[in-house]
């Protein structure tokens, strides 16, 4: 198991940033692909689906990012230490939400793919919240 860990969330103005920063096992950043999804509070019995964010391929080599956040947030890894981290800058409140690393490997697909829905992954961390007043 990779066991990721999540850190770096907390409340910012509209406008404003943060680093996401996820640890995981060594291993996996050899042959694991690896992302952010998020999941925004909704109401009472009612059930939010976890949205892609950003991943890497296996390889580290391709990545993919949502439409919502390109060109706002940016996805990158440190694997000489074992951390990925997620730059959100331009922040919205609609960005409010619970974010969580994920892994996915390992390496079972091609080198170039990147997995975009939450069914291809398969070790979670416990996530950090974003919380953007406006």
């Amino acid at each position: 198991q990779v066991q990721p860990v999540e850190s770096g969330g907390g409340l910012v103005q509209a406008g404003g940033s943060l680093r996401l920063s996820c640890a995981a096992s060594g291993h996996a950043f050899k042959t694991y692909a690896m992302g952010w999804f998020r999941q925004a509070p909704g109401q009472e019995r009612e059930f939010v689906e976890r949205e892609f964010v950003a991943a890497f391929s296996w390889s580290g080599v391709h990545t993919a990012i949502s439409d919502s956040v390109k060109g706002r947030f940016t996805i990158s890894r440190d694997s000489a230490n074992n951390m990925m981290y997620l730059q959100m800058n331009s922040l919205k409140p609609e960005d409010t939400a619970v974010y969580y690393c994920a892994f996915r490997g390992p390496s079972k697909d091609g080198s170039w793919y990147v997995p975009r829905t939450r069914y291809e992954y398969d070790d979670w961390g416990q996530g950090t919240q974003v919380t953007v007043s406006s």
